[in-house]
């Protein structure tokens, strides 16, 4: 038997999410082709204009969004954000500082408070 060596490859969509960029606002070439694995590998090490433009101004996915905001993916729509938004939008955002931003963060906060407990707990839990 002799073994073959395929190449890995991805959907767009896969891609997108993988280097953090939302696929609409992708190059036509890149939404309607593969992605190998070495592609996406080179695609992080040496980025092209147009990866770097997407990734300074957007649009942003909703992961990166909450991630710029401060809250969950979950607080986006609880805060009525369903759209991809460029930093420009994020920045206005933040320097308006909305009630359900505010609380969200607040949330998430609380979130991040209780894992580290928990994370704690565990810890001392093993020794």
């Amino acid at each position: 038997m002799t073994s073959h060596h395929n190449t890995q490859t991805m959907k767009p969509a896969t891609a997108a999410k993988k280097l953090g960029v939302y696929l609409e606002a992708t190059p036509a070439e890149f939404q309607e082709g593969v992605v190998s694995r070495s592609e996406l590998n080179a695609l992080q090490a040496d980025p092209p204009e147009w990866l770097r433009e997407l990734r300074r101004n957007g649009p942003h996915p909703r992961p990166v969004v909450a991630a710029k905001l401060g809250i969950s993916i979950s607080g986006l729509a609880r805060g009525g954000v369903t759209e991809p938004l460029t930093t420009e939008q994020i920045d206005a955002l933040k320097d308006e500082g909305p009630e359900w931003l505010e609380r969200e963060r607040a949330t998430q906060a609380e979130v991040r408070k209780e894992a580290q407990r928990l994370k704690e707990k565990k810890a001392k839990d093993v020794q």
